[in-house]
């Protein structure tokens, strides 16, 4: 009962990771959305190199969610297939699903233990390169956003993808 114990508590850290690493991309999407407004209503800012840097860090912690969800196949003791993305046993040496022949060195070195850092968004970055009356208009349009979002779900509906 003690392995088991730990090994959920070993996929409990790693969720936890994963929890802020999703939360970490949606600020740093919020910060986009920001700078994208600020730069539409004023046409003298360009946030541009600031956009791509947030870009950046998103895929990074898209690419380490994707890293993470395999540690934890691999505590469950399943492994993804790299074409049709089935989860199999480890034991398998080809997919159930399409056949795909499994390279035993590539999940071995797939689940590799790393220490993950915590993870750190900066905010506070946005306010030099947005005006007053920019950063007042993109605060109004989130708020409206949010407003709408609240809305719909109090009338029971899911909210509307962007």
């Amino acid at each position: 009962m003690a392995l088991f114990d730990s090994k959920q508590k070993v996929i409990a850290n790693y969720q936890k990771q994963i929890d802020d690493k999703v939360r970490a991309i949606n600020s740093y999407h919020d910060q986009i959305g920001r700078l994208y407004y600020a730069q539409y209503t004023d046409m003298n800012v360009d946030v541009t190199k600031e956009i791509n840097q947030r870009c950046d860090n998103i895929t990074g912690l898209k690419k380490d969610i994707e890293d993470l969800e395999i540690k934890i196949l691999y505590e469950k003791g399943l492994k993804r297939c790299p074409v049709c993305r089935t989860e199999n046993h480890l034991e398998y040496d080809f997919c159930y699903k399409c056949g795909t022949k499994f390279d035993a060195t590539a999940t071995a070195a797939a689940v590799e233990v790393k220490p993950e850092a915590p993870v750190e968004v900066a905010v506070a970055e946005v306010a030099p390169v947005v005006s007053d009356e920019a950063a007042k208009a993109a605060d109004e349009v989130v708020e409206a956003g949010d407003a709408v979002v609240s809305e719909a779900i109090s009338d029971g509906e899911a909210p509307a993808e962007a």
